[in-house]
C-alpha cells in the first residue's frame, strides 16, 4: 500500500467534492488501486488554514465548513501558514492546487504550482490559468525534478478529456481536436434554439448559477480558448499561447440566426478547435453551424464534449458534465491515481 500526503490549496466546491470522495471512497481506492491518499493540510485564504502531519479527517472538514463556514474549529497542530509557507513546510507528497483561475497572469496558482515542483512534490490542479498559459515550462520543471503535473479537471471537469488523449489515444494519430468546452455558451444557445433571446437566456444562466455576474469569459469565448491551449499544448506537444487563439464569442448570435440555422436543419455552437495541418497549426474559438447529424449538434444544455480527429481511428467523441463539485472533485482522484500509476 503507497501512502500519499496531500495539501489542499483552497477549500471551495472543488476541494469539498475532493474531501467528499475520500471521505465516502477512500477505502475503496485504497483496495482497488493500492494508493491510500490522506489530507494534511489545507489552506484556504476565506475559510482558514490548518496543517497536521499526522492527517486531517474529511468527514470533520467537511462537517466544519458546513456548519461554522470555516475550518478555524478543526484540531490540527499548524495554523495560520500561506499557500506557500503550506506547500513548503509540509510533509505532502502531493499539492492539490485548486485556487482561483486568473487566466492572464495565472497567480497565485503559478507561484504555487512552481514552489511545489521545484520542492519536489507533485502537483494536481484544475486551476486553467497556470496550465494555459505556463503548462511547457512547467513540464519542464517537474521532469528536473523527477516529479508529476496532472490537470484533468483543467478542460472537461471529471470527463476525462485529457487522460483520454495522453493515454488511450497516444499512439491514434490526433490532428484534430474540437469540442463544445464550456458550458454556459452552450446552456445559452440552446435556451435560443428554444425560443429565448440572448439577455434573457444569459438571465436564466446566470440565475441557475452557469454564468457569473460578469459573464465576459464565458460568452466571449475567453474560457473556451484558455482550455484549446491547453489542449493543443498537453495533447499535441505544441506551445501555443493565448494570442495565438482566433477567438469569436456569442454576443452578436441574433434570434434570426438561431433561426435561420435551424430551418437550415442546423444549429449554433460555439466550437473550440485546434488542428494540426501541413506543418502547421490552427487554434479557433468561434461559433459554427453544425448539421443536426454532426455529434457535436445534439450536446444540449451545460453538457460539454470534445471530438478527436484522429488518423487510426477516425473520429472519438466523448460526452460528460464539464462543472460541478463531485465531477470536478473526481478529475482530481484521476489525477492522484496517475500519480499513483507513475510511481509504480
Amino acid at each position: 500500500m503507497e501512502n500519499y500526503r496531500l495539501a489542499l490549496i483552497g477549500f471551495g466546491n472543488v476541494g469539498q467534492g475532493l474531501a467528499q470522495i475520500l471521505r465516502d471512497r477512500g477505502q475503496e481506492l485504497a483496495q482497488r488501486y493500492g494508493a491510500q491518499f490522506q489530507i494534511v493540510a489545507v489552506s484556504d485564504f476565506l475559510k482558514g488554514s490548518l496543517y497536521d502531519p499526522s492527517g486531517l479527517d474529511p468527514a470533520q472538514l467537511l462537517q466544519a465548513n458546513e456548519q461554522d463556514g470555516h475550518l478555524h474549529n478543526v484540531e490540527a497542530t499548524h495554523r495560520g501558514w500561506d499557500a506557500l509557507e503550506t506547500i513548503t513546510r509540509s510533509n505532502a507528497d502531493i499539492i492539490v492546487e485548486i485556487s482561483y483561475t486568473d487566466l492572464q497572469t495565472g497567480e497565485p496558482a503559478l507561484s504555487h504550482i512552481r514552489a511545489a515542483l521545484a520542492g519536489g512534490k507533485h502537483v494536481a490542479t484544475t486551476n486553467k490559468g497556470p496550465i494555459a498559459l505556463h503548462y511547457p515550462d512547467l513540464a519542464d520543471l517537474a521532469r528536473q525534478n523527477q516529479v508529476q503535473i496532472q490537470a484533468e479537471g483543467t478542460v472537461m471537469s471529471g470527463t476525462p478529456a485529457i487522460h483520454l488523449g495522453h493515454e488511450q489515444l497516444a499512439g491514434a494519430g490526433i490532428s484534430r481536436i474540437q469540442g463544445i468546452l464550456n458550458g454556459t455558451t452552450n446552456y445559452i444557445l440552446t435556451q435560443m434554439e428554444s425560443g429565448a433571446g440572448y439577455a434573457d437566456a444569459l438571465a436564466d444562466a446566470q440565475e441557475r448559477g452557469y454564468a457569473e455576474a460578469d459573464p465576459t469569459g464565458d460568452v466571449e469565448g475567453i474560457d473556451a480558448a484558455g482550455k484549446v491551449v491547453i489542449l493543443a499544448n498537453l495533447l499535441m506537444g505544441e506551445s501555443l499561447t493565448m494570442n495565438d487563439v482566433q477567438r469569436t464569442g456569442i454576443t452578436a448570435l441574433t434570434a434570426e440566426d438561431i433561426t435561420n440555422a435551424r430551418e437550415a436543419g442546423e444549429r449554433w455552437k460555439l466550437i473550440g478547435m485546434v488542428e494540426r495541418a501541413n506543418g502547421s497549426v490552427q487554434a479557433t474559438v468561434q461559433p459554427l453551424r453544425l448539421s443536426f447529424d454532426h455529434p457535436l449538434a445534439a450536446v444540449n444544455g451545460a453538457t460539454n464534449a470534445i471530438t478527436y480527429t484522429t488518423d487510426l481511428l477516425g473520429d472519438v467523441t466523448l460526452v460528460g458534465p464539464g462543472a460541478g463539485r463531485i465531477e470536478t472533485g473526481y478529475a482530481l482522484v484521476a489525477d492522484l491515481l496517475a500519480i499513483h500509476r507513475a510511481q509504480s
